[in-house]
Order: C-alpha cells, then structure tokens, then sequence
C-alpha cells in the first residue's frame, strides 16, 4: 500500500510539472508556420513554398480591382442582387461617400490596402528566407531577391493609387515598427527605387531562375523573362511619375514587341479550392442577378466595327435589372472574355506597353513615334489608321480613348487612374447611375489609431 501510495504521489507530481491545466502553451498551427521557421537556414524546399506563396498573394487584390476600381472608372457596373451597397456605396448614390470609419466601403478596402501589404510582407520574408540560406548560392539569392522585389513594387503601386493625394507607408518591413505616410510622388519614387534595385539584383541573378513559378509566368520563368517584366511594370510607374523618357527607355528593355500579339505577358492563375476561380466569369446568360456588366457609356461610346467589342462584350439574351436607391440599373452585355473559370488573367500585356510607347511619344511631341504606336492598336481592333489631328492635346485623347477599350475592366482599373491622371474625372459619365466619381479613397482609421496611440 505504501509503494502505491508512493507510485500515486509521484505520478501526480510528474503530471503537475508536464501538463501543467493552467498552463497556456502556444500551439503551432501547421498551415501557417512561423516566420521563424523559415528565417534560420530555409532549406530549398522551404524557399520554393514561400516563392508559391508569393505568386497567390499577388494575386489578391484582384476580385476586388476588378469589381469596384472598374466600377469607380464606369467601365463596369457591378449589380449585386443580394447586397445594394455594390451599388449604391461604389457608385456614391444619393451623396454616399467613404469616410475612415467605413474605409473604402467594407471589403474592398481591404482587398485595395491590406491585401497588397501582405503581399509586400511576404516578399521580405522570401528575401530575408533566402538570404539567410545555406542551401542557395549567391546569385541564386539574388534572382529571389530581384523576383520578390519586382512583385512587390506592383503591389505597392495599388494603396499609392487608391489612397493617392492621401499617400501612403512605404517603410513597412517591421509591421509594429511601420514608417510614415509619404505623399503620391514620394511613393511612386520609391517604387521606381524598389524596381531598379530588383532588375539589378537579376542582373546579378545568373541565367536561370531557381525555383518554379505557375503556368501564368511561363515565357517570364528566366531572368531574362523576368527582367522584361520587371522593365514593364517601370515603365507603367513611369508613366505615373510623367517620366515620359524613362517609360520609353523602359520599354527598350521590356517584352513590348510593336510585331507580336497584343495579349502576351505574365498572367494570375486560378482554380479550385484552396485556390481561387477567376472572379470576371460568368456564364453566359445564366440566369442571375449578380453579375459583373458592361457599363453602358462604354457601348454607347464605341467605334463601329471595333473588334475588341465583338472579343470582349456579349449581349444577354435577358438584360439583368437591379433597382436602386437612385435608378434601376440595366445590364445588357457582360464579358465574355474568359472560356471557364480557370482562364488565367494578364495582369500586364504587350498592348499596355504599345499604348504606353504610344503615351511617352505624345507628351515628348515626336508625332510620327506617337501616331506609328497607335496604328498598332487601332489596325489589330480593324478600325483602320489614325486620321486626326496630331497636336498633342489630340493625339492624347485619342490614346486614352484607345486604352479604354484595349484595357477594359482589367485588373488594375486604367481608366479610373488615366482619368485622375489628366485631371478629367469629370468626363467619367455618371447620368447613367446618377453617381459621383471618387478622386479616391481615405486613410483607413486603423492607420489612423496607430499614429495615435501605437506609433506616438
């Protein structure tokens, strides 16, 4: 009896030491794994992962763009049946306006702010991952590093324009330790900045990349493909910049080809869960009453014959009515793009780079550049040579005309941004819906919080 007395007495000891009820323990969540983790020593198992990673959150933002930019630029509506705010908040009905509070009405907000940060923040830790490798050789470490870069330069481009005169922060690596906010100018410099040192970086990066990308960068999966890319999204922040020479020298050293098909670049991928299906697809006449819809000023506004009509527009056999507080909302046609809900999705492509070239030629005043880049586009819809006049306010129109119907509804919303760029918000018509044009969009609160009471 006394040894069990004894055998109780220290089983109970041992239990109260181990396992201890009151105890907390932290508990590692084996889908989401610790920075830590990867931070001493990735292996190259490791590092891939977190390039994977990388590719699916760059491709966040993309739902969200899609919806609500494309519907600031009136290149879409988006008539949600089950919940009025797509309307009525996006559209600013009846005076709406967002405030820090209700920052960026709901969700989109998110997918417009948050969304690209956490993307940015996983760059850093692919690069911190990879630097601090023993796996990797140098210039492995630096072809992650310039790829990391190249991603998050783009996604940094997207609060700078949604936040725009607001500005936004850039020194952000340290998430409890964040910098302040930089203005629209100083933000898009540092872009330029984070850009130049990731094509240096790839400069330095060998001659194959190490690790393996999705199907949608099949074509930019070298460094030399990369670096291309790279070049592209500088020139598109060139542009933002009115660095109208470096667009063109960008270019130069891009994947723009004046002889090549207008659609080619690198793309977002998508399918089923745990991934994502293209959020632009619809099935065509499917009986709904959510759906993405051609605005109508967009066919209203179209050169007969255009081909990028016919591509890109189809006419449902019953139009989609939402009613409003202002007006019903009437949907013709929707998109009909995209051939299943996998179809990947170029997220820059050789006809934005053309138009650009086409941009850069115009503010520089070299016509005949200007006018060549822009036959381009116009003979590939089957609308023949430009035969206006060649001033520069003219050949301008005549560009941001061709880039609404070449860029529409994709995953950045051009013509929401082009319109702010050349100060013509109001030439963005709102009879249609009755609504306001949003210059953009405020400081979330949180932000707001944490100057107050973390960052002080």
């Amino acid at each position: 009896m006394k040894k069990l007395q004894i055998l109780l007495i220290a089983g109970a000891a041992a239990f109260h030491f181990a396992c201890n009820p009151l105890e907390v323990k932290e508990l590692v969540d084996p889908n989401n794994p610790s920075e830590a983790s990867v931070l001493n020593n990735a292996t190259r198992r490791q590092v891939q992962f977190l390039v994977t990673g990388l590719e699916q959150r760059h491709k966040g933002y993309v739902t969200n763009i899609c919806q609500a930019w494309n519907t600031f630029g009136r290149e879409v509506w988006y008539l949600n049946g089950s919940d009025p705010r797509f309307q009525t908040d996006w559209l600013g009905q009846a005076g709406r306006v967002p405030d820090a509070a209700y920052f960026g009405f709901g969700a989109t907000g998110g997918g417009s702010y948050a969304t690209p940060y956490q993307c940015i923040k996983q760059g850093y830790v692919l690069i911190d991952a990879a630097n601090n490798s023993g796996e990797l050789t140098a210039p492995e470490k630096r072809a992650v590093a310039g790829f990391a870069k190249t991603i998050m330069a783009y996604q940094f481009m997207i609060p700078a324009n949604w936040q725009y005169e607001n500005g936004i922060r850039t020194d952000v690596k340290d998430p409890l330790k964040p910098g302040g906010f930089r203005s629209y100018t100083a933000a898009m410099g540092f872009v330029d900045s984070l850009l130049n040192a990731g094509y240096d970086d790839l400069n330095n990066g060998g001659t194959t990349f190490p690790f393996t990308l999705t199907a949608g960068f099949n074509g930019f999966n070298t460094i030399d493909g990369l670096k291309r890319l790279n070049r592209a999204i500088a020139a598109r922040c060139a542009i933002y910049r009115k660095d109208w020479q470096g667009a063109l020298t960008a270019l130069n050293l891009s994947f723009m080809n004046l002889t090549g098909a207008l659609g080619v670049g690198p793309a977002h991928t998508f399918g089923a869960p745990p991934d994502g299906f293209n959020p632009m697809f619809y099935v065509l006449d499917a009986n709904v009453n959510t759906i993405i819809v051609v605005h109508p000023s967009v066919l209203a506004d179209a050169t007969p014959g255009d081909a990028r009509v016919a591509a890109k527009f189809h006419q449902r056999a019953t139009p989609v009515t939402i009613t409003t507080d202002a007006m019903p909302l009437v949907g013709t046609h929707q998109d009909k793009r995209w051939a299943s809900n996998t179809s990947p999705m170029p997220f820059i492509k050789n006809e934005e780079l053309i138009l650009i070239k086409a941009e850069a030629h115009a503010q520089l005043n070299q016509t005949t550049d200007a006018v060549n880049a822009i036959n381009i586009i116009r003979n590939a819809a089957n609308i023949g040579n430009y035969g206006g006049a060649t001033t520069q306010a003219a050949l301008i129109d005549e560009i941001l005309y061709q880039r609404r119907y070449s860029l529409w509804a994709e995953p950045w919303g051009h013509r929401w941004i082009d319109a702010r760029r050349y100060d013509r918000l109001n030439t963005i018509p709102t009879s249609f819906d009755q609504g306001t044009i949003f210059k953009q969009f405020p400081r979330p609160q949180s932000e707001i919080n944490w100057d107050l009471y973390a960052g002080g």
